[in-house]
């Protein structure tokens, strides 16, 4: 039997998510990008092409959906022609009720069911054929008006209405862009809500001025952004072998099981946060039962999401460890990396979200290497940040050439971290923790002003840090815990461990760090 296969993708969706500074555009665009790719795919086929069940098999009626995740769709036809018309009508709707998203279609004819070539078939499209029209598609070129036109505040296009008329509290002038953004708000928060599981009387937040912040400080959030490791390879590794029937089997277990783990662990920090809910509203001075936390992409492992700056690197941990504890159908744990960029309010959100990204690579790196070059024999969890108390001048690399070296070039930073305490590694997340925590609680606690300047000192290296505590008879800085005896000397004896600072890190995070109570 001779099918057709489909596979669908999407280009500028990073634009087009997080493009505006006003949280509902980014919550409707968020939206329709799993709209497109999921559930239109699924009416589509039942309500025009009379598909009963998108998923039965492709031997009993007209189309099949093999799966969708991860930014992908494939499907298979029984013709070329039922392809091209299901593609026809899903374009027509992208146009009309997505306006800005750009769908990229690839088509194999004449694939041969029952010879087991499915799999192969798949990745030969996904990396061949759907490159290919990514890089020969012509960018469009909008019409931006013809006589006495309003342009739209957000993307510059023509504006077609004010955003009042559309459930927007601020009243700009709007393009069918946006319009279609901020029409689908009330059905996207609804099913956050469902996802997160949210009890009755909690609400999440629709505009970033709803983030808790302290009384005449000024307000920071945190854009996080977390990925899982080598999940594309463990796709093809979980599928790869199988016949054609065994194959769309297992993509689909796979892609539903990755699914179910990210929803879990939104569910389960939305439930710690509300259970911590008497220390955040205090620390956070919030008055409302509003949760300082909105997911904006979310299913699967690839989640971002926004919340008040002092939560970031606390939420952004929990999450890792929570993706580490889910089980899904390859019975192997979900390892991920998280990039943190904590920003003052209103800062250009694109920018934001493009320094998260570069974060979560930098911890990619140090999840499959170790940092002397070798190849890990599994990736591993890992976290990368930056605080930008101002602006964010220069790519990730620059950044810390500028802002993290001392005056003889040594690192100021101890970052990215492993999620996990290493014997061989002290750069990981509990070292780091140990140390922030006696600084916030312990017996420096009362010794804030010392902190202080000892940060200024470690950016003098070693020999400044030792003749610091001398002068102050402190014996110590505080001693991370780990089997390397080199960790207690002369890491807390001079601050540094051969080229790399161990307690910067800490001290420029003291204030963007609240601990959270965790069911284990």
């Amino acid at each position: 039997m001779k099918l057709t296969v489909t596979v669908l993708d999407t280009t500028g969706i990073q634009s087009y998510i997080f493009g505006s500074n006003r949280l509902r555009e980014n919550i409707g665009a968020s939206y329709l990008v799993g709209q497109v790719t999921d559930a239109w795919v699924k009416q589509i086929l039942r309500d025009e092409l009379r598909i009963k069940d998108p998923k039965a098999s492709i031997e009993t009626q007209d189309a099949e959906l093999v799966y969708a995740g991860g930014g992908n769709t494939v499907l298979l036809f029984k013709s070329a022609e039922v392809a091209i018309s299901f593609t026809q009508k899903l374009s027509l709707k992208v146009l009309k009720e997505a306006p800005g998203i750009n769908l990229v279609v690839a088509h194999r004819h004449d694939f041969e069911w029952g010879q087991d070539h499915l799999y192969d078939t798949v990745q030969e499209m996904m990396k061949a054929d759907l490159d290919v029209k990514k890089r020969s598609r012509i960018p469009s070129s909008p019409l931006l008006g013809l006589g006495v036109t309003q342009d739209c505040n957000s993307t510059r296009l023509v504006a077609v209405d004010q955003s009042k008329s559309h459930g927007s509290p601020a009243d700009y002038p709007v393009s069918r862009e946006i319009v279609a953004k901020l029409d689908t708000v009330r059905p996207a928060n609804t099913q956050l809500k469902q996802t997160l599981q949210l009890p009755d009387g909690w609400d999440i937040p629709l505009d970033f001025d709803d983030f808790g912040r302290s009384r005449d400080e000024m307000s920071y959030l945190a854009v996080v952004h977390i990925d899982g490791n080598s999940m594309g390879k463990r796709f093809q590794a979980f599928a790869e072998g199988k016949n054609d029937r065994d194959y769309i089997t297992a993509m689909r277990d796979l892609s539903q099981s990755v699914e179910q783990a990210g929803k879990a662990v939104l569910q389960q920090l939305t439930q710690e946060l509300i259970s911590n809910w008497d220390t955040l509203k205090e620390t956070l001075d919030l008055t409302t039962q509003k949760l300082p936390f909105r997911p904006l992409v979310y299913g699967g492992d690839d989640i971002t999401f926004v919340c008040d700056g002092r939560l970031g690197l606390t939420l952004a941990v929990r999450a890792l460890q929570l993706f580490e504890a889910q089980p899904i159908a390859d019975n192997k744990p979900i390892t991920a990396c998280a990039g943190v960029c904590i920003v003052k309010a209103h800062y250009p959100f694109a920018r934001a979200y493009e320094l998260s990204e570069a974060l979560c690579r930098a911890a990619k790196t140090i999840a499959k290497r170790e940092r002397g070059g070798d190849e890990r024999s599994e990736a591993v969890s890992a976290i990368d940040w930056h605080i930008a108390a101002s602006g964010l001048l220069g790519d990730l690399a620059e950044i810390r050439e500028r802002e993290y070296r001392s005056q003889d070039g040594k690192h100021l930073e101890m970052r990215p971290l492993l999620l996990d305490a290493d014997p061989y590694d002290w750069q990981n997340w509990p070292s780091f923790e140990s140390v922030i925590k006696e600084f916030i609680k312990g017996d420096w606690k009362e010794k804030r002003n010392k902190v202080m300047a000892l940060r200024e000192v470690l950016r003098q290296g070693p020999a400044a840090t030792k003749a610091f505590l001398t002068a102050y008879q402190l014996e110590t800085l505080p001693i991370m815990p780990g089997s390397d005896r080199r960790l207690k000397s002369p890491l807390a004896e001079q601050g540094w461990l051969d080229t790399t600072c161990g307690y910067f890190d800490a001290i420029e995070a003291m204030d963007f760090y609240i601990p959270l109570e965790v069911s284990q």
